[in-house]
This record gives structure tokens, C-alpha cells and sequence, in this order.
């Protein structure tokens, strides 16, 4: 997912993702908790993935608060 992509997106879209990348996440983390095979750098790139929409949603809220626009 690269950043370009989800700068196009709006706040709800934005924090749906969210939701879905801890959940994906945290099913990744269950099945390494299991004893099942998965890639090591999924777990990585998940990561950096909620990092870069948690940045994001920021910067958006910064600038919606910036404009004078209250949306909470």
C-alpha cells in the first residue's frame, strides 16, 4: 500500500482500513501464536501499513483543524 493511495482516501475510509489492518494484525499474530506457517515479513509490512494510516488521519485531522473545520 503506498501512501499516494491512501492520501486519496477520506477520513472513514481511512479509519476503516485502520480497523482492518489491526485485525489483520492481530490474525497474524495468532496464527504465529498457533504453531502455523506464515511470512515474517507480513508482520512487518502490516506494521508500517497502520503506521503510515494512523500518520495520515493525523495530518488530515491537522488540517481540517487548521481550515477552522471541527470534525471530531
Amino acid at each position: 500500500m503506498r501512501a499516494m493511495e491512501v492520501r486519496e482516501m477520506d477520513l472513514e475510509a481511512l479509519a476503516k482500513l485502520e480497523i482492518e489492518l489491526k485485525r489483520q494484525h492481530f490474525d497474524n499474530r495468532l496464527q504465529g501464536g498457533t504453531g502455523q506457517k506464515i511470512k515474517s515479513h507480513v508482520f512487518r509490512q502490516v506494521r508500517k501499513d497502520i503506521a503510515r494510516v494512523k500518520t495520515i488521519i493525523t495530518e488530515k485531522k491537522m488540517a481540517l483543524k487548521a481550515n477552522g473545520v471541527s470534525k471530531g
